[in-house]
């Protein structure tokens, strides 16, 4: 079996520079395929992880009418604490509201501290577990009578989910085209080194050689393309390492957590098995073409 291996990896080495020109075509055009890949995982990624973030950070906020007392605040605050779809409820008062209001928009400061009176509602946020509950949760505020009104953000939040399916399946698109072109490459390759070795091959057929033998050193030279593929795209990726942290940190302003673990060892994983897969299944079809002739 060891001697088999070794046989059929020198005779892919061989085939692989034999076919120089068809070889470099079919690599470089994985890479090409496996950096656009890369480039989606990182970014659907990010994207994934920023959305998570800002999910778990919407609330629903309800301001509460003037009149409202303070028995009404801890009955809402009792009752919304006992929904399943609420996480936290905090309570922000008139004066605290003028605060917040204050230290987010300074320049309007002087502007709202010369009225007669504060403007501001006194609220309660709502931390809910998974933004899908917002319509329950603010259906039943709407309907309590210290509610005077309830923020909408849930078209925000829907924006942003319709804005990230959109690049996911876009991306997708192009992967499964580039990822056609390549196979469709690869298979030409592969196909003319078998044509070149036709005689070869009948030879090897008449001395009892079985498809197996004669398949293997193809697969093993589409695996070559495939994986030579996968270095140049992880060195480039290296390469490129630091700027592409940088810009994803401002890119993903609020993401939670170090930017750079979206490039690292899985990444590579991935592209090398998606190199290694898409050479070998190209050769394979091609060689399997051609045996059952």
């Amino acid at each position: 079996m060891i001697t088999f291996i070794a046989f059929s990896l020198r005779r892919a080495w061989q085939g692989f520079w034999r076919n120089g020109l068809m070889s470099v075509a079919a690599t470089a055009t994985m890479v090409l395929m496996l950096i656009l890949m890369s480039g989606l995982i990182i970014l659907l990624t990010g994207l994934d992880v920023t959305l998570k973030y800002v999910s778990q950070e919407v609330q629903v906020v309800a301001n509460l009418r003037d009149s409202t007392t303070t028995a009404d605040v801890a009955r809402l605050q009792t009752t919304l604490g006992e929904m399943p779809q609420v996480t936290a409820v905090r309570y922000v008062s008139k004066d605290q509201a003028l605060k917040d209001f204050q230290a987010r928009q300074p320049q309007a400061a002087g502007l709202i501290g010369s009225l007669d009176s504060n403007p501001l509602h006194a609220s309660l946020e709502i931390n809910l577990r998974d933004p899908g509950d917002y319509s329950s949760v603010a259906s039943y505020l709407r309907s309590q009578e210290p509610v005077e009104t309830v923020q909408d953000i849930k078209a925000t939040v829907d924006q942003m989910v319709t804005v990230i399916n959109v690049l996911r399946t876009g991306g997708i698109a192009i992967l499964t085209i580039v990822g056609l072109i390549v196979l469709f490459i690869i298979v030409n390759s592969i196909r003319m080194a078998v044509v070149a070795r036709a005689d070869e091959i009948e030879i090897m057929r008449l001395v009892g050689a079985s498809d197996a033998f004669i398949r293997w050193p193809f697969i093993f030279e589409g695996a070559l393309v495939g994986l030579f593929g996968a270095g140049i795209t992880i060195g480039l990726l290296l390469l490129v390492r630091d700027r592409l942290v940088g810009f994803m940190s401002g890119f993903f302003s609020v993401f939670p957590g170090d930017a750079s673990a979206l490039i690292g060892p899985n990444l590579a994983l991935i592209v090398l098995g998606t190199g290694a897969g898409i050479g070998v299944l190209g050769s394979y079809l091609s060689v399997r073409s051609y045996l059952r002739r």
